[in-house]
């Protein structure tokens, strides 16, 4: 229908003599070729205007430029441009669009300062463009600058530059900023309360999202689908993806990002099954096609559930559907981590070979694929290549190697990420580095970069503490778990788990079970089945077996190997048999076929003299057709990888 209204409009101002066209005529159909992207037509239309002699008038000109720069021709336009003595603020306009709409963002702004210093003032159609560009480049400060001209230009109130405004400061951090835009509109429209609720969740304020989208119903204003798939990435967020279900069943008609965002937030939370479901359902739609964001997202859950089938299933699909180099630069990684949670090395370098080797997205994900196989020196290889070939690392490069480092190899990127000083605030990488040392036996050394570190955050508590109670500093975990609440960072579950388990290797009992006591009122913290198995361990390893039993019998959770692990354990280590037979009856009952409890409850009866029981339960395992597990010694040769005894 379109293209007819054009062909129309363009035929009903042909005559054969080309001189009965009026300039009006001639804008008019520049503006329609403009319109409708015709770059042919509008070259015909060109040619008509240098017939006619007008070639040299400013306002044609300027016409043409526009013309050119919105059917995507930036050297015809800036061929016409660089001809006007004076370019006025629509000339300007059109390329600053073209640079805007093309992601351009280096060029757009460049373009806008030479406007401003040659004099020209921007108006109204300009300032969401130039901000864009901020946006898209993440320019706070030119941000603010551009905030400064709109206000000096009195264009502070109206309504499509303060959304742009609002949509600039959240792209670029500044919530608190956006907020203040948002407070000083009159009548904020659909679009304001959108960009406002988006900018929070994206900026990690979720709540605050969730609190706008309240307010906004309030005013009885209806959310869209861009409202509504907001409001669900929030929600998925905070790991409530109940609730962000009950928002996508409110869709009439989801699409794609909606789909998306649900599979997302299931996977986030660990419940890649339902991501899985979640994709089969969208794929049973026939007006939906998954686009690269939907693919990526659900190849992360098969790799999390080791998938390898489904995994190839959706690698087909999308080598069917799309360009192996669009794919692959989109869902690449995600395939390549997978191939290598899977164990297929043959598949993650045949993979590698077609991925676009001058982006360091590649390389980190073929180092994170040699680390889920705890291949460290494939993943060191691969990180020394890269350097060789001038692919500057970021953050999820060593965050992602300095794991896998012995103390040689994370002592040198330990060097270089201090000598290049860009990732003094990276607090992934310092966090990857105190769990390399402390893991390497170099406590000191791991604490050391704690206490240097300009930002923390939860697991840069997590991970100190974990060395500190593997190393036998339960003392010192307890105190950094005070240190932790003063710097109002909340403790989780695995910081409680690390500070009883610290307590339990230390022979802190009464400060640990005072700990576990106080979870529920002083830290607001329901105890899970891991807490319990702490401070069973606690006491078991106090020799304190009697008091373990009442404990495991009081809990309000059934329970599981963990628990009944701990107490065999200690019953060996301080020669109980009643108690350990206890144990070991439970543990076989939950884990009939693991040799391991076979041989403790055989070994007890043995150091208590106890050899028929002993023999029996021997012949218990052989009759289930167990082996006694193997021990394994590793030591480091000279350039090779370790070797196992």
């Amino acid at each position: 229908m379109r293209r007819w209204q054009f062909q129309r409009a363009i035929s009903s101002h042909y005559v054969p003599n080309s001189s009965n066209l009026s300039s009006y005529e001639l804008n008019r159909l520049l503006q329609i070729c403009s319109n409708s992207k015709a770059l042919n037509q509008g070259r015909q239309v060109h040619q008509q205007i240098l017939l006619l002699g007008l070639h040299n008038d400013p306002y044609m000109v300027t016409k043409l430029v526009q013309m050119y720069s919105d059917c995507n021709d930036l050297e015809s336009a800036k061929t016409l441009f660089v001809k006007l003595p004076q370019p006025n603020v629509f000339a300007w306009t059109s390329l600053l669009s073209f640079y805007s709409r093309n992601g351009m963002s280096k060029q757009c702004l460049q373009t806008y300062i030479q406007m401003t210093a040659n004099g020209v003032s921007p108006d109204k159609y300009v300032f969401p463009k130039i901000l864009r560009a901020c946006a898209q480049s993440f320019c706070l400060y030119t941000g603010f600058q551009i905030h400064k001209h709109i206000i000096t230009t009195g264009e502070e109130s109206n309504l499509q530059i303060c959304n742009s405004l609002i949509d600039t400061y959240s792209k670029c951090g500044d919530v608190l900023s956006a907020r203040c835009v948002f407070e000083n509109i009159a009548v904020p429209d659909l679009l304001s309360w959108n960009s406002m609720i988006s900018g929070y969740v994206s900026n990690g304020f979720p709540r605050f999202a969730l609190e706008m989208f309240g307010e906004m119903r309030l005013k009885c204003l209806n959310p869209d689908i861009v409202t509504l798939n907001s409001v669900m990435d929030a929600y998925c967020r905070m790991g409530l993806c109940d609730e962000a279900h009950k928002i996508f069943e409110q869709i009439d008609e989801p699409n794609i990002i909606s789909w998306t965002t649900l599979m997302s937030g299931f996977s986030r939370v660990g419940k890649h099954e339902v991501s899985l479901s979640t994709f089969r359902k969208m794929m049973e739609r026939t007006e939906i096609f998954p686009d690269f964001d939907s693919l990526s997202s659900i190849i992360v859950s098969c790799r999390h559930l080791g998938d390898l089938r489904k995994g190839k299933e959706i690698h087909g699909y999308g080598v069917k559907v799309e360009t192996n180099s669009q794919f692959y630069s989109s869902a690449g990684a995600a395939l390549l981590t997978m191939y290598g949670k899977c164990g297929k090395k043959q598949y993650m370098k045949n993979l590698f070979k077609l991925m676009d080797k001058r982006d360091v997205v590649t390389w980190n994900s073929m180092i994170l694929g040699f680390s889920n196989q705890e291949m460290g020196n494939s993943a060191l290889v691969c990180f020394s290549e890269m350097q060789k070939r001038g692919i500057k690392s970021d953050q999820i490069t060593f965050s992602t190697l300095l794991p896998l480092c012995d103390l040689k190899s994370g002592k040198q990127i330990h060097a270089y990420i201090q000598k290049g000083r860009s990732f003094d605030f990276a607090v992934p990488v310092w966090n990857s580095l105190i769990y390399m040392y402390q893991r390497c036996g170099y406590i000191k050394s791991a604490y050391s970069v704690f206490s240097s570190m300009l930002n923390k955050d939860l697991i840069s508590y997590n991970t100190m503490i974990g060395g500190l109670g593997m190393h036998g500093h339960g003392e010192a975990a307890l105190q950094l778990l005070h240190e932790m609440m003063h710097s109002n960072i909340s403790p989780n579950s695995v910081t409680f788990t690390s500070v009883l388990s610290a307590c339990s290797h230390s022979g802190l009992i009464n400060e640990g079970l005072e700990l576990f006591l106080s979870l529920d009122n002083e830290f607001r913290f329901t105890p899970k089945m891991e807490h319990f198995a702490c401070a069973v361990d606690i006491l078991a390893r106090a020799g304190r077996l009697n008091e373990a039993i009442g404990f495991i019998q009081r809990m309000p959770l059934l329970p599981d190997k963990r628990v009944w692990g701990s107490l065999l354990a200690a019953c060996r280590a301080y020669q109980n048999v009643t108690v350990g037979k206890l144990a070991a009856e439970h543990l076989l009952e939950l884990e009939p076929d693991h040799a391991g409890h076979y041989v403790t409850l055989s070994n007890i009866y043995a150091r208590d003299g106890r050899w028929e029981d002993a023999v029996r339960v021997r012949k218990l395992m052989e009759g289930r057709g167990l082996v006694k597990p193997s021990g394994y010694s590793w030591i480091e040769s000279r350039n090779k990888a370790p070797i196992g005894f």
